[in-house]
């Protein structure tokens, strides 16, 4: 047993272990290790040897598979590097925490915006459902603006993947197009490909939005579509 995973089983607490796997579906092998005790650890990772550390990584629980996403996120690498590390990593992705904590952690995104869209290509073309989730949570994360919006709603519609999780990605990325760019986003709405389902969410995630008036509210229930 690595000495990681020693430090990990030593940091589990059960009570959170359950709160973790009653929100995680899917998640498995879950030690019960708390997110500011895991980011403080992958910040010590990201500052060693870290790529000694990939290379013994073990990714038999649900912590060790975190820990993972959180290192690539923290290490002071070239954006190459960081790509390659990240599509080791992205296979392991089996739940929507760790792949919205993964996307979240990929700062450098921010510096290198052109390729990073390049490099989430593939996984929007995906049939793997957290492929596909990594790619459009990493649009909501980095790829909000006027700039990249026609080409992630070309995306949506495009994507007929019928997991749960891809499904309320979109449904969330509509929802947070929509605040930044109401306009084009209320185009899209009107005229989508969407199936009625991820429609109807993307449309009820903005009404559930603060930053959404409510006559804007009344004039988009008017565009859901019926239950068949």
């Amino acid at each position: 047993m690595s000495a990681i995973k020693e430090q990990l089983i030593k940091l589990a607490d059960e009570k959170y272990r359950m709160f973790t796997s009653s929100i995680t579906p899917g998640a498995e092998n879950i030690l019960g290790v708390r997110l500011p005790v895991l980011r403080k650890i992958a910040k010590d990772i990201a500052k060693g040897d870290y790529i000694s550390y990939f290379n013994e990584a073990s990714s038999e629980t649900y912590e060790e598979k975190m820990l993972q996403g959180m290192v690539i996120g923290y290490i002071k690498a070239d954006i190459d590097e960081v790509l390659k590390l990240a599509g080791n990593f992205i296979p392991l992705i089996d739940n929507w925490a760790i792949c919205d904590s993964f996307c979240a952690g990929l700062k450098i995104t921010k510096l290198y915006k052109e390729k990073v869209w390049d490099f989430l290509q593939p996984y929007l073309h995906s049939l793997k459902e957290f492929e596909i989730r990594f790619g459009i949570v990493m649009i909501i994360n980095y790829f909000i603006d006027e700039i990249y919006a026609p080409k992630a709603f070309e995306h949506f519609d495009r994507i007929k993947h019928e997991g749960y999780y891809v499904k309320m990605a979109i449904a969330w990325a509509i929802s947070a197009y929509f605040v930044k760019q109401p306009d084009i986003t209320l185009a899209y709405i009107k005229n989508n490909r969407l199936d009625d389902f991820t429609h109807n969410k993307g449309i009820q995630k903005i009404i559930e939005s603060r930053c959404v008036d409510k006559s804007t509210k009344d004039m988009l229930k008017v565009l859901k579509r019926p239950r068949s």
